[in-house]
């Protein structure tokens, strides 16, 4: 394990300098950190800084999905507009317009033979759940499963212990 103490996110994570709280023992008080955001005994550096950018990386990616979910929503909210507007078209007498709203656009796939609820379904069964199981994989093979070390070292270094609503946990 390095003595490299950086607190950018460019370099290596900041080691822990205190004893590691034991699960066995007595609660951790609200200063002490909590024992799953601490590195394991063995943990390099460099293991918690590859580890940080995957589960930023992670991260990029479920904020992608919620756009996606956006998307979906937003597009499903339109269409339904949409239909709204074909009867008001058809009351206000443009019934060949009416028409041609509800033949050509409403109800359309959002892309070639799928609509958006599939688009939303492939991404989460593809792509998400891939980069979402390798993220879980190599935090259970290099870190005892811990997620978020390299920013709970960063609040370690960052936070002014003994102060209030500086508190490690709650």
């Amino acid at each position: 394990m390095s003595d490299d103490t950086a607190t950018t996110h460019d370099g290596p994570a900041p080691s822990s300098d205190g004893p590691v709280p034991s699960s066995d023992g007595p609660a951790p008080s609200h200063d002490d950190p909590d024992p799953q955001h601490t590195r394991p005994d063995g943990v390099s550096d460099e293991v918690v800084t590859a580890l940080g950018k995957l589960s930023e990386g992670l991260e990029v990616i479920e904020h992608a999905r919620g756009l996606l979910y956006g998307f979906h929503r937003l597009t499903g909210m339109g269409d339904l507009a949409l239909g709204e507007a074909a009867e008001l078209l058809r009351e206000a007498g443009a019934q060949e317009l009416a028409d041609a709203l509800e033949h050509d656009v409403i109800g359309r796939n959002a892309i070639r033979g799928r609509w958006t609820f599939q688009i939303v379904e492939d991404y989460d069964d593809g792509y998400y759940a891939s980069a979402k199981a390798f993220e879980a994989r190599a935090r259970d093979e290099l870190a005892d499963g811990r997620r978020h070390l390299y920013e709970a070292e960063m609040k370690e270094n960052r936070r002014t212990h003994g102060a209030p609503h500086h508190e490690a946990t709650p």
